[in-house]
């Protein structure tokens, strides 16, 4: 049960820190987009409420999908390798019709486009760290510790 625990507070440590640090990131982007004369009241992605509440939805959605990923998959490592890039593409898909916006600048829309790479160059790493998948079913399904299996062996559990 401890290290259920330490698992799931490792996890939500992960979390949290892919969300400040994504959107601290995100705030740095913002603001330089902004300097370049990108308009939040236009590109209403580059206002702090708007990013930083997409950056946590992101990163949660993001959580989730690694997690199913990982119990259900056959190989989710492999998976993964292949579905995250694949997502962070079609999800820069959501801000070309920005560029069609009345005022909206170039700049501000590629500054929207560049905060979800930030994103996921956050979040892949960590969750490598917090959240580790593999290929391989033993590394994947917790089963009986040897000192079980010997008692098992022995008829004494």
């Amino acid at each position: 049960m401890d290290a259920m625990k330490t698992n799931m507070k490792t996890a939500a440590l992960g979390i949290v820190s892919s969300i400040a640090v994504a959107s601290a990131l995100n705030t740095a982007i913002s603001l330089a987009a902004q300097g370049l004369g990108a308009s939040p009241s236009t590109v209403i992605g580059l206002q702090p409420m708007a990013y930083i509440t997409l950056t946590a939805l992101g990163v949660i959605a993001a959580a989730a999908g690694w997690t199913l990923i990982h119990a259900k998959a056959k190989n989710p490592k492999s998976l993964l390798a292949k579905l995250v890039p694949s997502v962070l593409v079609l999800s820069l898909f959501a801000d070309i019709p920005l560029f069609f916006i009345d005022g909206a600048s170039v700049v501000g829309v590629v500054a929207l486009m560049l905060m979800h790479i930030v994103v996921a160059a956050v979040v892949v790493p960590v969750f490598a760290r917090t959240l580790p998948v593999s290929d391989h079913e033993t590394d994947r399904v917790p089963g009986p510790t040897p000192a079980v299996t010997e008692k098992l062996s022995q008829g004494t559990a």
